[in-house]
């Protein structure tokens, strides 16, 4: 016998109606939207505190602390009171909380870029800014339950807000705008380092003086004149001003504005920014 009479026969052409109906003959699904991809890179984001509570931690214990730490610590120094103090400090250290924990935003980001998550995740066939932002859609709703646990601890303080419901509603809804447009910062950092650690790093430094150079915990009137200045152009500032107004019912148009102004100005310069490394990447 020779090698070609022990060749196997050649295989029949495969029937294509069979292989359609081993593949399912069912309508192929059509790509989610724009609102529907975002909304879904939300849901994981939010789905990462059920594997990772500890995640839970930056939003309930840390603004505690910060809140505790500093009503006590400044609040008979400065105010007489801590009762007295929490009316014009509460706002502020809100504002404060809320921002130092949008630096999360980009060290979660890094960490699925060194993961490989972030390849698989761009291969989809969706709206290519919706993984972005619906990680920073989810992490809206992690600043909200910060707001309420702050306000919450304020209220046991003492705080009194002479806005009403509608005038903490609002508050909040201004710092979250503020918040969001933040993130693509973090979001921007993210796709620039190399480590979680190097974007939490660069954050802080961005943070700090934001935040201790503001009207949070002293108003600028006590300060000397260069600092005041210096202390009154700065965003956190406006946004600092805007929600103490809207808290006690006596808010001023103009730190509302200033604080949309910055918001618009940072998702409008930062967006388009992040979209340029991150389609750089892909």
């Amino acid at each position: 016998m020779t090698a070609l009479d022990s060749a196997p026969p050649p295989l029949a052409a495969p029937d294509t109606a069979a292989v359609l109906a081993a593949l399912g003959s069912g309508e192929r699904p059509r790509p989610q939207g724009p609102l529907a991809a975002s909304a879904t890179f939300g849901w994981r984001t939010l789905l990462r505190i059920k594997h990772v509570p500890e995640q839970l931690f930056d939003v309930t214990v840390f603004p505690v602390m910060l809140t505790l730490i500093f009503t006590y610590l400044f609040g008979g120094a400065l105010a007489g009171s801590v009762e007295a103090y929490v009316q014009f400090f509460l706002p502020g250290i809100l504002v404060q909380s809320i921002l130092m924990i949008t630096m999360y935003t980009g060290v979660a980001l890094n960490t699925d870029i060194g993961k490989g998550v972030f390849d698989r995740i761009r291969s989809l066939p969706v709206w290519r800014p919706s993984a972005l932002v619906g990680a920073l859609l989810g992490d809206v709703v992690r600043f909200t339950l910060a707001s309420v646990v702050v306000l919450g601890l304020g209220m046991a303080l003492g705080l009194r807000p002479g806005g009403g419901v509608v005038g903490l509603l609002a508050a909040v809804g201004l710092l979250l705008v503020f918040a969001f447009a933040l993130g693509w910062v973090w979001t921007y950092l993210a796709l620039r380092l190399r480590t979680p650690q190097a974007v939490m790093g660069w954050s802080m430094m961005v943070l700090m003086p934001l935040t201790f150079g503001s009207n949070i915990f002293v108003d600028p009137a006590t300060m000397p004149g260069w600092l005041r200045s210096v202390v009154e152009v700065n965003p956190v500032s406006h946004l600092v001003s805007a929600v103490r107004g809207l808290v006690h019912g006596g808010v001023d148009g103009a730190d509302v504005g200033w604080v949309l102004l910055w918001a618009a100005a940072l998702v409008a310069v930062l967006g388009p920014l992040t979209m340029r490394r991150y389609r750089a990447r892909a």
